[in-house]
């Protein structure tokens, strides 16, 4: 008689958390160079952003339908889980790679850091880039909390005193502008022979009270809401899946809170005015130490000049003694099929061989599956040339690339209008396949 053996199972959830806490461990590594870890510490934060904007508030709808396995303890366990994981990343963050960064001269000035001929210099950017595009929004009957977009950052402030109009509104937003750079790097200078930088909202903080004339901020905090932002299509009952996904991306950035970040040293009367206005519960506010979103170090990294700090640059080897450069590569086709592994070896020969078919009379149609694209894409621009050209061009433009729809809706429009065939994929499910076939008439033969 056997015993059965218990299956340990983590849910799909609990398991994204798990590869986000290996990828966490990546930043710990001392033989990691110093701004690689740095850029672990950012993808965690990319990642559970979309963690929160599609698996979580999956979870939150599953756990409402009474059909559903789903239940609010899985809930709260995955939720407890991802408060654990953040709160280890900024403890990473603030007592590892703070004080290595340090060390190697790069520092993040706070306003209590910076001396005078820096807080002069800060003064003049805020003044210059900064203050001209602020909207401070002084809540009152006529101005009611504002529209706040997935993931823009915004400051609250609780305000005392009057304005010059005579009035009392205790309550204040600011929004952070998008267009604006989220790390600012300070000029040699003033930089005391460092890297120095300063966070944009360091710079608002350190002048807020200069936007509320009159009145005094006696308390305020950064604050940043994720939102629901899966794109929910029935592809069955819309008759045109690109219209209804395009007419679905004007509403994505607006969906429902999942989640409410703010700095740790919020005041619970903030935090609870926010949570009220968002409709979320307490299990949902994320308090951090340290700055909201550290995916915008991402900005610091790539203006530090640190070669050493970085991984070495990776050049992908070209196939040379498969595909001998400045050679036909239908030639080299004939003579047998070529194996390439990437991203070892070089994605060129694939554009070589597409470029060639755009450019020979004697390639009929290209058919391309097309999945991820990006707003540039020389491939893609390929295509439309081919279509131009009057080649038969068809392809399988997969439009529910995840946060990539805009892009792909984007490209099918520009391969439409230029007489490109256009096949959205199938019914349920998602192309994931990249394949490429080129039809070619070779001595008399379509090939």
């Amino acid at each position: 008689m056997t015993t059965a053996i218990p299956l340990k199972l983590l849910n799909r959830e609990q398991a994204i958390l798990e590869f986000n806490r290996r990828v966490l461990a990546q930043a710990q590594r001392e033989d990691v160079p110093l701004l690689e870890r740095l850029r672990y510490i950012c993808i965690v934060s990319s990642n559970l952003d979309e963690f929160f904007e599609v698996r979580f508030a999956d979870m939150l709808d599953a756990a409402r339908d009474p059909l559903s396995t789903v239940t609010g303890q899985d809930v709260d366990r995955v939720g407890r889980a991802a408060h654990t994981l953040i709160d280890e990343q900024y403890h990473v963050f603030n007592e590892r790679l703070g004080p290595l960064l340090h060390r190697q001269h790069i520092v993040i000035l706070n306003h209590a850091d910076r001396d005078e001929p820096q807080r002069q210099w800060v003064r003049k950017f805020f003044e210059r880039e900064v203050k001209p595009l602020l909207v401070p929004v002084g809540l009152d009957p006529a101005h009611p909390f504002p529209q706040v977009a997935n993931k823009s950052l915004h400051f609250i402030a609780r305000l005392s005193g009057k304005d010059a109009f005579g009035r009392d509104n205790r309550i204040a937003i600011v929004k952070v502008p998008r267009v604006l750079p989220r790390v600012i790097k300070l000029p040699a200078a003033v930089s005391d022979g460092r890297q120095a930088f300063v966070l944009l909202t360091s710079v608002i903080r350190a002048h807020l009270e200069e936007l509320f004339p009159g009145r005094k901020v006696e308390a305020f905090s950064q604050f940043r809401v994720t939102r629901d932002s899966d794109l929910e299509v029935d592809e069955e009952e819309f008759a045109n899946l690109r219209h209804a996904l395009r007419s679905g991306l004007t509403t994505r950035h607006f969906g429902r809170a999942v989640r409410l970040e703010v700095v740790n040293t919020c005041p619970a009367e903030l935090s609870e005015f926010l949570l009220q206005q968002f409709r979320l519960p307490d299990a949902a506010l994320y308090r951090v130490n340290g700055p909201v979103n550290l995916v915008r170090l991402n900005e610091l990294i790539d203006q530090t000049d640190a070669p050493h700090l970085r991984f070495k640059p990776f050049e992908p080897a070209w196939p040379t003694g498969r595909l001998p450069r400045h050679k036909s590569m239908f030639e080299k086709l004939k003579k047998g099929d070529v194996l390439l592994h990437h991203p070892f070896e070089s994605f060129e020969p694939v554009v070589q061989l597409l470029r060639e078919a755009v450019n020979d009379p004697d390639v009929l149609a290209i058919k391309q599956t097309i999945y991820r694209t990006g707003a540039k894409s020389e491939l893609m621009d390929l295509l439309i040339e081919a279509a131009r050209r009057g080649k038969e061009v068809m392809c399988v433009v997969e439009l529910k690339a995840r946060f990539d729809e805009e892009a792909n809706i984007n490209w099918a429009e520009r391969l439409e209008a230029v007489g490109a065939q256009l096949v959205y994929g199938i019914v349920g499910y998602k192309t994931h396949a990249k394949l490429l076939l080129i039809t070619r008439r070779a001595a008399s033969i379509s090939k």
